[in-house]
């Protein structure tokens, strides 16, 4: 039995989205997963060398090759019990985004990423430097492997040998060093690193590395999970590591992202580039609009009342933020004032002064960890998930609607909580195939940054909810 896709793949492959608006959607999240070329093939190693005495090698990288004997990961059918058993080729998949990984090494030397690195003028080392944080995986002997197994699942030599024998339960693999990616706090953490940044040397997208071609960072944990996704959410797989609660998912990576946000905030070596701040930090769509000189110009900002900045201040990057003002309306309605204010406290602090925006910063990233804490042990009902998707169109939430980034994580929340009641069964999937005229407005009114009308997009938004709250 297959698991429900979750997130974006769901819309994209269930809500009869164009193809263009499909792609136009997954080009906001995926770093560089359009490009494509030849891709390398991997032999079997055999089931005989796999089950060797790896002591020698306890909490070392092992590398793509250990899994993919024929009779764990290197088969070329998903037939397997009780895994499926085609991981290797799923990851090595060209025409999906579950291939992403294998991909990202070579997409350095496409013509894409070629200008990238020709543009910051990085020779070999700079390159290393700069970025196989991210396009590789520490402690790989072989580069070529780019984003391998144990990049997400931990340096296998303390588990290899053990986890696939009679008896293996998901809880000896963690106790032995693979990393527990059914905890939606870990599978974040791990996440992050890449897809939103990390301290690792070559794991931060500084915004120079984005001027010269780089994909703006952007991150939702359920989405990126889908994208990903290399299992089956059978019996099996519940008996082993329980079902997994999209809802949950999706708050807790929200919560995780403004933590890893302003935890680098606060780091001085990052927080600013030379003479200016560094603008990794700020809401890129902010500053990229059309500029006018002419006397007939007329201002495209919408105001905004929880950025308490002065006109012409460039907004942090709040998009998970706002996501978690919808969150904590529903999920811990004790702490909904206190958060609201401690946001407009936090952007209002950027106008004063580093050494206060870090303090107020530091206050908001507790309240963040608080609620990742609280999401992570919440069982997430049916009615919370209705919910929440009444707090995101909701006008104390849409109202702070007034850039790209934002909305499109609002259509996207919406999408994920919608899909997350359908696996649930809170809503049939014939329900939410009737629902994608006002999906696909949703997606169209993000599907172009440079034409984003805030006003628009609330409008688009508050249809789409509409039509879920008539099935509630």
């Amino acid at each position: 039995m297959g698991h429900t896709a979750t997130g974006l793949a769901r819309i994209v492959n269930g809500f009869g989205l164009t193809r263009t608006a499909k792609l136009a959607i997954l080009a906001c999240f995926l770093m560089a997963a359009a490009a494509l070329g030849a891709s390398f093939v991997l032999a079997p190693q055999p089931a005989e060398a796999q089950a060797a005495d790896h002591s020698d090698t306890m909490k070392r990288h092992l590398g793509v090759a250990s899994c993919a004997g024929s009779t764990c990961h290197g088969r070329s059918l998903g037939d397997g019990v009780p895994v499926r058993q085609d991981e290797l080729q799923l990851w090595q998949e060209e025409s999906s985004p579950t291939g992403a990984h294998s991909r990202a090494y070579r997409v350095l030397f496409e013509p894409r990423g070629k200008d990238i690195i020709r543009r910051l003028g990085l020779n070999d080392a700079g390159v290393a430097r700069d970025c196989l944080g991210c396009h590789a995986e520490p402690g790989a002997t072989r580069l070529e492997d780019a984003v391998g197994c144990e990049a997400c699942h931990g340096d296998a030599g303390g588990w290899i040998a053990g986890h696939y024998t009679v008896g293996a339960t998901h809880e000896r693999n963690v106790s032995q060093g693979m990393t527990d990616l059914v905890d939606p706090q870990t599978r974040a953490g791990v996440c992050l690193d890449c897809h939103f940044g990390g301290t690792a040397k070559g794991q931060f997208v500084h915004h120079r590395i984005m001027a010269a071609g780089h994909p703006r960072i952007s991150f939702e944990l359920d989405l990126f999970s889908t994208l990903q996704q290399h299992w089956n959410v059978d019996a099996d797989y519940v008996e082993r590591k329980g079902r997994p609660n999209a809802l949950q998912t999706w708050a807790v990576g929200q919560a995780e992202a403004l933590n890893r946000s302003l935890s680098l905030f606060e780091k001085p070596g990052l927080a600013n580039d030379g003479l200016f701040p560094e603008f990794y930090f700020f809401d890129c769509h902010s500053c990229h609009r059309p500029i006018y000189d002419g006397a007939d110009a007329r201002a495209k900002k919408v105001a905004n009342p929880y950025r308490p900045i002065p006109t012409g201040y460039p907004p942090y990057n709040d998009e998970n933020m706002i996501m978690l003002a919808a969150a904590v309306r529903v999920l811990a309605p004790d702490l909904a004032g206190g958060y609201d204010a401690q946001v407009k406290r936090f952007h209002a602090s950027m106008a004063q002064g580093r050494d206060a925006a870090v303090v107020e910063a530091a206050r908001m990233r507790a309240m963040a960890k608080d609620l990742s804490r609280r999401f992570a042990g919440s069982a997430f009902t049916d009615q919370q998930g209705f919910a929440m998707l009444d707090a995101i169109a909701s006008e104390a939430v849409a109202v702070r609607y007034t850039d790209y980034e934002g909305a499109v994580q609002s259509v996207m929340a919406m999408d994920t909580l919608l899909s997350g009641l359908v696996a649930q069964g809170a809503v049939t999937p014939a329900q939410a195939s009737s629902l994608r005229l006002d999906i696909n407005r949703a997606y169209a009114s993000v599907k172009e940054p440079n034409s984003f009308d805030p006003l628009a997009f609330r409008a688009a938004l508050s249809s789409a909810v509409r039509a879920v709250r008539g099935m509630r």
